[in-house]
């Protein structure tokens, strides 16, 4: 019996194959006829704005798509088919070299994607109960205890700054994109004073450290220097809300409640006329601060200056200028005339004023994104937060390398540093707010669930030393600021 040869064996596989397409493409050129023979009567019983021909056009072309992709079907199985053959011939021969290695990398690659879907299906799965069960464990320990005590609604649109007073009565600002700044009674709740004066959204506010006077910078390039008198309504008994451990509190959902629109006090008094008007910025004027003392004040502004002013004159005696971006914060030393300033060009930069005949500037490089804010301690440093996820704390002595880098997971935004627990709260665009030493250890985390917490990017925070029932202040586009007390044990204040 004759012994058919390689190359003719392929030459009739090859024809056997074109004369198969060849009469499944008859068949479907045949039965495309007829589809489209009936199709057009249909059409013609239908009635439509279209005229037949052009409707007969249409139908003539996506009878042609139609017949593409069947032929492309058609090809898409003959290549699977041939897939199988060729599959089962190399496990016939699973000996060979290439073989073996064909099998073993599909099996790595089966075993890989079974892998990660089992994986994910179990961090889907467990998450919430395994975070349950992390918390019990935890809240068993020395944690610090962190509770909500108060918050503060009334503005139209999202907070961006908040300050507390260092003079008496003791009373909390905050500074809103709805072009006021409010004045609030930390125990009640209950807003003390409205500041109408400016015509942009309120990006600051600081009070002066001996006087009744408030310091507010604006989108309408202005900073406003306004006098405040309040009297504190008497306080009301604080709501029994259980104290909640700090640390990775269970949130079962992330869906942000309806934007309704917060009706602001009816009954606040309100003050529209400032007492100093600061004018010199070129472009929105997003931080103000007062020097020590209190008879200058610097301004930070999107058109890359920081502006230092004299309070009594309102005259400009200094234009800082250097940074190669738009300002996002300015900060003063509470003893020394010192300032910080903080760019999106990813430096900070600090002023010295202590020489009245020089004025010297060094300018850091620490970050590598955004640097938010950056702020003086009571000692000797200097804490930055960035854009690029990290903060760093600096010695002021040596400011060449940080002296600790704290890493998260989410953008920081304006920090604050207590004065006497020195510790940093961090508010950070995914709504939480983080709290660690000036080491760099992680203490706690703020609560952030359904029932409390912030449901908005957490865009500042705030320390008070000397109110016992609320020691810390954050605020975000929620429209509302939140008090708390942060009950931190020695222990971990030693570690």
């Amino acid at each position: 019996m004759p012994v058919e040869s390689g190359s003719s064996a392929a030459a009739r596989q090859a024809k056997q194959k074109r004369k198969s397409h060849s009469l499944s493409i008859r068949r479907t050129n045949s039965t495309e006829q007829e589809r489209s023979g009936l199709q057009r009567d249909m059409l013609e019983g239908q009635d439509s704005k279209l005229p037949l021909s052009l409707r007969s056009n249409l139908l003539d072309l996506f009878s042609q798509i139609e017949r593409e992709f069947e032929n492309l079907y058609i090809e898409n199985l003959e290549l699977r088919r041939e897939i199988e053959t060729l599959n089962d011939r190399l496990a016939a021969e699973g000996q060979t070299f290439e073989g073996a290695d064909l099998a073993k990398g599909a099996l790595k690659t089966k075993a890989s994607h079974s892998t990660s879907q089992l994986s994910q299906k179990l961090k889907t799965t467990y998450k919430a109960s395994t975070s349950k069960i992390v918390s019990s464990f935890k809240a068993t320990t020395s944690r610090a205890v962190c509770q909500l005590v108060r918050e503060y609604v009334g503005h139209r649109d999202g907070i961006w700054d908040l300050s507390v007073t260092r003079t008496q009565p003791v009373v909390l600002g905050t500074a809103s994109a709805d072009h006021t700044a409010m004045l609030w009674s930390i125990e009640t709740g209950k807003c003390l004073l409205k500041y109408l004066g400016h015509q942009g959204s309120v990006n600051s506010i600081k009070f002066h450290p001996t006087e009744q006077m408030a310091l507010t910078a604006s989108g309408d390039q202005t900073a406003h220097i306004w006098r405040y008198m309040v009297q504190l309504p008497t306080p009301q008994p604080v709501a029994d809300m259980s104290q909640t451990p700090c640390e990775d509190d269970v949130d079962f959902s992330d869906k942000d409640e309806a934007d309704g629109e917060v009706d602001g006090p009816n009954d606040c008094p309100s003050v529209r006329i400032a007492t100093t008007t600061l004018r010199s910025h070129q472009g929105v004027v997003i931080a103000a601060d007062w020097l020590v003392g209190g008879k200058q004040v610097v301004t930070a502004s999107w058109d890359r200056a920081a502006n230092l002013y004299d309070v009594e004159t309102s005259e400009l005696v200094h234009s800082l200028t250097g940074h190669d971006q738009e300002l996002t914060h300015c900060c003063t030393h509470p003893t020394q005339r010192l300032v910080v300033t903080s760019s999106r060009d990813t430096t900070f930069r600090l002023w010295d004023f202590r020489d009245p005949s020089i004025h010297s500037v060094n300018v850091f490089q620490g970050h590598t994104d955004t640097v938010t804010s950056a702020v003086f301690t009571v000692g000797d440093n200097v804490v930055s937060g960035s854009d690029d996820r990290t903060v760093k704390v600096w010695d002021l002595k040596n400011m060449r390398s940080p002296i600790a880098t704290i890493r998260t997971d989410s953008a920081v935004n304006r920090i604050s540093v207590s004065v006497n627990q020195r510790i940093i709260a961090l508010p950070h665009d995914n709504r939480q707010v983080r709290l660690f030493d000036m080491s760099g250890v992680r203490l706690a985390r703020l609560p952030r669930s359904n029932r409390q917490g912030h449901r908005r990017m957490v865009c500042c925070s705030a320390w008070c030393e000397d109110n016992i029932s609320c020691n810390l202040f954050t605020c975000g586009f929620d429209r509302q600021a939140i008090g708390w007390n942060i009950n931190i044990p020695a222990l971990l204040q030693e570690k």
